[in-house]
């Protein structure tokens, strides 16, 4: 009877143990919209306003290039009857090249603005992501997901199964 009752006893504490550690292992979720926090922090009114003051610098130059190819477009056609060949080639060959130069910088200056974009929001965007990863784990979050796109930005380190699905894909290694 004694061990009737010890074989019980032990059953019954292993199993409150295996349940106990099954509801301690299930994973905790959550989600934030980054952009939402994002918009809402103090810095980011100071990046916008420096990449405002950037834009208007690019734009600024691109109207000084487009005023100068007006003019000297309006020029051309307005003395373009009485130029010689050599004369008319070479105010083509200008005005043209002007144009070439007005292009590149366009693609420059989009470029310039992605980068300078992207060079002052990184801080604000890494400061969030480094609050979100000590709230989650603050909170015992397993996975936080970011509802503005869709991503996983918050999860605990796990084994890359890529090796084994390319061996099972024989894909070699």
């Amino acid at each position: 009877m004694k061990n009737t009752f010890k074989i019980l006893l032990t059953g019954a504490v292993l199993f409150a143990m295996s349940f106990s550690s099954m509801a301690q292992k299930a994973p905790k979720m959550g989600h934030i919209n980054s952009n939402d926090l994002l918009t809402i922090m103090p810095e980011r009114d100071s990046a916008e306003a420096q990449l405002k003051m950037f834009a208007q610098e690019l734009e600024l130059q691109l109207t000084k290039m487009s005023s100068e190819y007006e003019k000297k477009y309006t020029d051309y056609q307005a003395n373009v009857s009485v130029m010689n060949e050599v004369v008319r080639a070479s105010k083509e060959e200008e005005i043209v090249e002007l144009q070439k130069r007005i292009q590149d910088f366009q693609q420059k200056a989009q470029q310039s603005l992605q980068q300078k974009e992207g060079a002052l929001m990184e801080p604000l965007v890494e400061k969030a992501k480094t609050a979100i990863k000590d709230v989650a784990k603050e909170n015992g979050y397993t996975y936080v997901f970011d509802s503005s796109v869709g991503a996983l930005i918050h999860y605990p380190e796990t084994d890359d199964l890529l090796p084994l699905v390319k061996k099972k894909l024989g894909l070699g290694q």
